[in-house]
């Protein structure tokens, strides 16, 4: 059994379970269940989440492409995933369970030194030519790094101003805006990148990523704004979001010779994975645009729809939409299977509909409208065909899995 493709079914069973716990969240607001602590639960379905899918995924696809063969194939990157595993499993149980306590910060600590084991055998392993991708995997597990010098600040911050403090609040904000924004946005586009087969224009590519690292560290003006009052850091924001469009229409420039070859080679499914995940990007780069108005900078924290709509835009559209496009264009997954394209359908078609809510629901409580009529209902549904659409890619994996044992 190839290992490279357990660890796959681990990431997509990561992924299984915190949609779950994400259904139990919706589930919840219809019918109360005394025995479910939804601030725990929302903890474990953030972590797993993030941690259980879009890192280890991250993992396994970076030793499949810039690590070589025979380096990728030493015990220890076998080793670090599953104890990388068995953290996310210990934050899956404890979680839900007790919430932020003793047994949780083990397990998310033990995440985190095993995070940093992980960078420095990428570094080690890389190869030594300076490739575009390359550059720009090495800045997102530098960003990776930067971000964890947050939660390293959360325990100063309970001991000396409380939970409610602002030095708090900004510490996992500084945390979430380097792992979303620098760690997986740099790791899935320099993977995305690694697919295309010819010589990626240098100039515009070193254009792309100076604009867009500058760019990166401009704009955690942005959530810091929300705990300090300060107009300098509205004006950083707004030119932060500025230097991203600049560095997305040089990204655009930098592969428009290469996309018609690039499509042909891709069939039907691959394209709407790999479109969806475009149009999440540049929607999240049009939406922070927005952000330079005060007004909506305000109300964007504010009414909690935004938020999750927005966190959703950049894990489920943006960065899981690259990696599928990735698993599907390299036959990781089997795009011919009748079940994972009713299993993509059913996920892409559910993300679409709870994102239109979430907005929609989001813009109805700002001109004071009320809710969304079975807006509840309605959400949980759709939630529903994230989970089933997750359950028919497992099925379809190991469907591959029992016949290549078979042949």
């Amino acid at each position: 059994m190839n290992s490279q493709k357990t660890w796959i079914i681990c990431c997509f069973f990561n992924f299984l379970i915190a949609c779950v716990f994400g259904l139990l969240m919706r589930f919840v607001y219809l019918f109360p269940l005394d025995f479910v602590n939804y601030g725990f639960l929302l903890h474990a379905h953030s972590h797993v989440a993030m941690l259980g899918w879009v890192y280890l995924m991250i993992y396994v696809l970076v030793v499949h492409f810039f690590i070589a063969k025979e380096k990728s194939r030493k015990p220890i990157y076998n080793r670090l995933f599953w104890l990388t595993e068995f953290s996310v499993i210990g934050m899956m149980i404890t979680f839900p369970i007790q919430g932020y306590t003793l047994f949780s910060i083990i397990f998310s600590t033990l995440h985190i030194l095993l995070s940093y084991a992980f960078c420095r055998l990428i570094w080690k392993d890389f190869s030594r030519e300076k490739t575009p991708q390359e550059r720009l995997l090495k800045a997102a597990v530098l960003f990776m790094i930067l971000s964890t010098f947050g939660v390293w600040c959360l325990g100063p911050a309970v001991s000396t101003l409380g939970k409610q403090s602002a030095f708090y609040q900004i510490a996992i904000q500084f945390f979430l805006h380097f792992q979303f924004n620098g760690w997986f946005l740099c790791a899935v586009l320099a993977l995305f990148l690694k697919q295309f087969q010819h010589k990626i224009e240098e100039i515009k590519f070193k254009r792309f990523y100076v604009l867009l690292i500058v760019s990166i560290f401009l704009t955690i003006a942005f959530p810091i704004r929300w705990f300090i009052e300060n107009n300098i850091l509205n004006f950083i924001n707004g030119f932060g979001v500025i230097v991203q469009l600049g560095a997305f229409v040089y990204f655009l420039q930098m592969l428009r010779p290469q996309l018609s070859n690039f499509k042909t080679d891709l069939d039907k499914i691959t394209k709407q994975v790999y479109g969806l995940a475009l149009c999440s990007l540049f929607l999240k780069i049009g939406i922070q645009l927005l952000t330079i108005s005060p007004n909506i900078a305000e109300v964007s924290h504010q009414i909690r729809n935004f938020v999750i709509g927005f966190i959703h835009l950049t894990t489920l559209g943006i960065i899981t939409g690259f990696l599928f496009g990735i698993l599907l264009q390299n036959k990781i997954l089997s795009s011919n299977s009748f079940i994972l394209k009713i299993g993509v359908k059913s996920f892409i078609f559910g993300y679409l509909a709870t994102e239109v809510l979430l907005f929609f629901q989001g813009a109805f409580l700002y001109f004071e409208k009320g809710m969304i009529s079975g807006y509840f209902e309605s959400i949980f549904v759709f939630s529903l065909l994230l989970v089933f659409g997750l359950i028919l890619i497992m099925v379809s994996i190991l469907n591959k899995k029992q016949e290549s044992i078979h042949s």
